[in-house]
């Protein structure tokens, strides 16, 4: 689900498309980041899609071990990664940090970060800016180019038109798509004349509720929670989900179905990405270019108390007052959100609200299934909280818009890769492209298939 990265390879070119980290239990997060089924000094070049940790974020430890090619993303993305890439090593250095003080406590080894922030920041350099829709030669016989995701900021579709002899093979990466009619960004291109498909299936065998359910239930789960006392704790990806949750909590009280209470976007990045959201105008929808036009604040920032400092993260653990803090990260595997987490979640006055996915063996996995005891830094914690889980405020098409897409693509489509899914959503949705008359398959890891 976690750790995206493919491989295309010609008798001239290797083009790596994404290089994200895999995200799971630490043993596992160190083995897989670290072990590698090709030659990253033969790589031509690197396509990224978008900047989540999961594509993007194994790229600083990519260079360490041998990549030097150029990176070719979008122009939010190049900016988005100068932030989450430095922020992904920090993080990684401080959680070692932390947890290296219990292993010396328990007589067990020290260890050390995939990268640094220093890895991160000397990584940097090999990221080139690419425009929607304006082709470019990304090898000498590949040419690439970026369409619109819907996904996130800057996501891009990523169409490869590979030299075959003398014809044009034409393969599309659509690893995330977006969905039509969401809040900030503009709805997925189509694009047609596609030889092969390369599709995620996040959400391939699962319904999004609708968003306005998801707007109603968000003001309950709010209502609800600050009624008891309590703190609503939203584990939130830095970039975008936690742009998305912020307008519609601001939307909620534009509109007086929430009254103006506490709120805490409780991450450097976070704050510094949503920054970025105003520079980056540009790739935002026109609904939500009319309301920055109209400083109507989609993003709070004149009643949301953006977090950058510890030490004022440290002060909420002290603050009793009903509130609610978005923290990252997002699958609860690192950063702030560890601390609100150990802090808040014995006491049953409190909400966990998930507002993403949740990978396999991931600390937020664990609280979705409701696990009794969780662990957290290496130590137990009973799940008192109540949890909630919202779907429609996921930047991922579910199994009727990923369907509904392909539909769009037209017949000429040879054979479409079902990638980037837990075996319960890859699977059926596999089964129902096929059922459909559609050439599916559902690749392993490290497999080999041959292009016509």
């Amino acid at each position: 689900m976690t750790g995206s990265m493919h491989l295309v390879k010609t008798p001239s070119s290797q083009v790596l498309i994404d290089g994200g980290l895999f995200q799971g239990r630490r043993d596992d997060f160190y083995k897989i980041n670290s072990t590698f089924s090709f030659s990253l000094g033969e790589v031509t070049a690197l396509a990224l899609s978008h900047a989540h940790i999961d594509h993007s974020g194994n790229i600083p430890n990519l260079v360490k071990h041998g990549l030097s090619c150029p990176i070719h993303a979008t122009s939010a993305t190049v900016d988005l990664c100068s932030l989450m890439l430095p922020d992904s090593g920090h993080i990684q250095e401080e959680d070692i940090k932390f947890v290296n003080k219990i292993n010396k406590r328990k007589g067990q080894p020290q260890r050390e970060p995939l990268y640094t922030s220093n890895d991160a920041i000397a990584c940097l350099g090999n990221f080139k800016s690419n425009y929607y829709r304006q082709p470019f030669k990304i090898t000498p016989d590949i040419t690439a180019t970026f369409f619109e995701a819907g996904h996130v900021l800057g996501a891009g579709l990523i169409l490869l038109e590979i030299q075959n002899g003398a014809g044009i093979v034409r393969l599309l990466y659509a690893v995330d798509l977006g969905r039509k009619n969401l809040p900030l960004l503009r709805d997925p291109d189509i694009i047609q004349n596609i030889d092969y498909l390369i599709i995620e299936s996040t959400y391939g065998n699962r319904p999004h509720d609708l968003v306005e359910s998801a707007k109603q239930k968000l003001v309950d789960v709010v209502t609800r929670t600050i009624n008891r006392g309590g703190k609503l704790i939203i584990p939130s990806f830095a970039f975008e989900r936690t742009q998305e949750v912020v307008y519609f909590l601001s939307e909620l009280i534009r509109q007086g179905k929430l009254p103006m209470i506490p709120i805490f976007v409780d991450s450097p990045l976070a704050t510094n990405i949503t920054m970025l959201f105003q520079k980056h105008i540009g790739y935002m929808d026109a609904e939500t270019q009319k309301l920055m036009a109209k400083h109507l604040d989609p993003f709070g920032l004149n009643h949301i108390r953006y977090i950058r400092d510890s030490a004022e993260s440290k002060e909420l653990n002290f603050d009793k007052r009903p509130m609610v803090i978005i923290s990252a990260s997002g699958m609860c595997e690192a950063g702030r959100i560890l601390h609100h987490l150990k802090n808040n979640i014995e006491n049953p006055a409190n909400t966990i609200l998930v507002v993403g996915y949740m990978a396999q063996n991931t600390l937020g996995k664990k609280i979705v299934d409701r696990q009794p005891i969780v662990k957290i830094f290496g130590e137990e914690y009973k799940l008192n909280a109540e949890v909630v889980k919202i779907n429609s405020f996921s930047a991922h098409a579910d199994k009727d818009e990923l369907f509904w897409y392909i539909q769009q693509l037209g017949k000429s489509v040879k054979r479409i890769f079902v990638v980037h899914g837990d075996e319960e959503q890859s699977e059926p949705f596999t089964q129902r492209l096929i059922d459909a008359g559609y050439k599916a398959y559902l690749p392993q890891k490290n497999e080999e298939v041959v292009l016509g």
